[in-house]
């Protein structure tokens, strides 16, 4: 009986050193299917069962279980019920994790939207698109390529946009045209985007010093809004999905998401140590708000001057529970609107007449990064050293996490929008698209 005892409290012990090493760990992957089972469900108008059989269901998220409130609009996810998070949606900002009780009942802001043009044709507008066939395309190939990529590597979407016309458009089971999604890291390009419509409307300058006022006393104060937008300043940074790390506590512990980077100290050079940074681009929110007097001007200039100007009325930016905007990650819209998103560059900042940003923006971001090995502009990924052999080396591209695209070629007039849940080949898909049009 005392070597039984024994034996149970050694399992005990053990059990709960266990448990207390790997709370943390429990405490991210509880907050990452409570987010993200509040913001499909809510946002992208999904069932619960849905998401957790595509969406939440691989490791180590599956372990999580998850229940959501209709009419109170949350979710909770709890891990062997050891922990249980909740995200909380606000109607014009998305869902959020808590960290207080009182997070759930405080008072918000929300950006003011425009109602969406459904009686001009798509691009400009959201109404059908007149029947345009292009005599140097290879319809059966196009679509066979498009369709090639469904299936086996969990596309949900495919748009391809020529010429200003949707030549091909696939969607898997259960996602339509309407369904709004997931953008993933394409969120730093619509940040990147922000900062050229404010450039443009002489409201900053991009080559100007970053206006942190914690970094005057050191040699922080000579990083440049530039370099936070290659993601070289220089500045620690581990991005690492796979464990507890900067860019998980920033996503799933903080409550100001602007201020984790502004806390790291140099490690590198600046201008010459390339760095891929989700807390960059969250301080760079942070920047974009401290140009506006109010919060209000803060929250309705995304959408007023650049979201809702070019009609992606179905975009939403989720913001933190400070109220700012998470430009690193949560930017969610249907497919077509990340085709407009695409064709806005295509057309140097012009929509439809009007002048967005300069077209040397579209130039800008397109730009190596020093130290970035042809990889990196400024908040988009580039094929400058033909990593994508069969691509354009003009090509850059919107990138987010499992597979979101928004693909940009200047020189065929063309934009395709990807919405995955995995990676593929993108260079034998890009290849055959661009094979079927002459």
């Amino acid at each position: 009986m005392k070597l039984f005892i024994r034996i149970l409290l050694l399992v005990s012990i053990t059990t709960i050193l266990v448990i207390f090493v790997n709370y943390p760990k429990l405490n991210i992957l509880a907050g990452y299917s409570a987010k993200n089972t509040a913001s499909s469900v809510f946002l992208g108008k999904r069932a619960l069962a849905f998401t957790d059989t595509t969406d939440n269901n691989f490791s180590p998220v599956n372990l999580a279980t998850d229940a959501i409130n209709i009419k109170k609009k949350f979710a909770e996810a709890s891990v062997f019920n050891l922990l249980t998070r909740k995200a909380i949606y606000r109607k014009g900002l998305g869902s959020v994790l808590t960290l207080t009780e009182a997070d759930e009942t405080a008072d918000y802001l929300t950006p003011k939207r425009s109602n969406p043009n459904n009686l001009i044709p798509y691009p400009y507008g959201n109404a059908d698109q007149k029947d345009t066939l292009f005599n140097n395309i290879n319809y059966p190939k196009l679509n066979k390529t498009v369709s090639s990529i469904f299936g086996k590597n969990q596309t949900r979407a495919v748009v391809v946009i020529y010429k200003d016309q949707i030549i091909a458009e696939k969607y898997a089971n259960g996602f339509t045209k309407d369904s709004r999604l997931l953008g993933w890291s394409m969120t730093k390009s619509v940040l990147s985007t922000v900062f050229g419509v404010l450039q443009y409307q002489n409201k900053i300058k991009v080559t100007d010093k970053a206006p942190i006022k914690a970094w005057q006393n050191d040699n922080r104060k000579n990083i440049s809004v530039h370099n936070l937008l290659q993601m070289n300043s220089g500045l620690a940074w581990d991005e690492n999905y796979d464990e507890i790390s900067d860019a998980t506590k920033m996503l799933f512990l903080e409550r100001d998401m602007t201020k984790m980077q502004v806390q790291k100290p140099l490690t590198g050079k600046i201008n010459g140590s390339w760095n891929y940074s989700s807390g960059t681009s969250n301080l760079l929110s942070g920047i974009v708000r401290s140009q506006f007097k109010t919060h209000q001007e803060y929250l309705d200039f995304w959408y007023t001057e650049l979201i809702d100007k070019i009609g992606m009325n179905s975009m939403v930016i989720e913001a933190d529970l400070a109220g700012n905007f998470v430009a690193s990650s949560y930017a969610w819209a249907t497919p077509r609107d990340w085709g407009k998103f695409g064709l806005l560059y295509l057309h140097r900042g012009n929509w439809n007449g009007s002048q967005v940003f300069s077209e040397k923006w579209a130039d800008y971001v397109a730009t190596p990064t020093p130290s970035s090995n042809g990889l990196y502009g400024a908040q988009f990924w580039l094929n400058t050293k033909g990593q994508m052999k069969d691509v354009p080396k003009t090509m850059y591209f919107a990138d987010g996490y499992q597979g979101q695209r928004v693909y940009i070629l200047p020189e065929q007039d063309l934009v395709i929008v990807r919405i995955a849940l995995s990676w593929m080949d993108e260079n034998t898909f890009l290849k055959g698209i661009l094979e079927s049009i002459n």
